[in-house]
């Protein structure tokens, strides 16, 4: 079969202006998503949200480590971080004083 030679355009003018008024508008919103992504307010909301989500993902696992499936106090866990501390402040103390002494002597 031969191509054949007319000259009569495919497609209408309707048709032609509809598909230019369908580019313009992804154009258009190619654009707004563009601006959305490197403006400077939107990045810092972003940056804010991540934070947020990963403080409360921490804060949720630090309860977690102290507070059992029913809501109830691990105190056993409280008691350990308790000691720990006390001991940290109890060694501390001790260094200080030694430190104090040998600069007195």
């Amino acid at each position: 079969m031969a191509p054949k030679d007319n000259l009569e355009p495919t497609r209408t003018a309707t048709q032609i202006e509809a598909d230019l008024a369908g580019a313009r508008r992804r154009l258009a919103n190619s654009a707004e998503e563009l601006v959305d992504q490197v403006h400077p307010n939107r990045i810092k909301q972003r940056q804010v949200d991540s934070v947020k989500t990963f403080v409360g993902h921490e804060v949720d696992a630090a309860k977690a480590l102290v507070f059992n499936a029913r809501g109830d106090l691990r105190r056993n866990r409280v008691l350990a971080v308790a000691g720990a501390a006390v001991g940290g402040l109890v060694f501390l103390t001790i260094v200080r004083g030694l430190l104090r002494r040998g600069r007195s002597e």
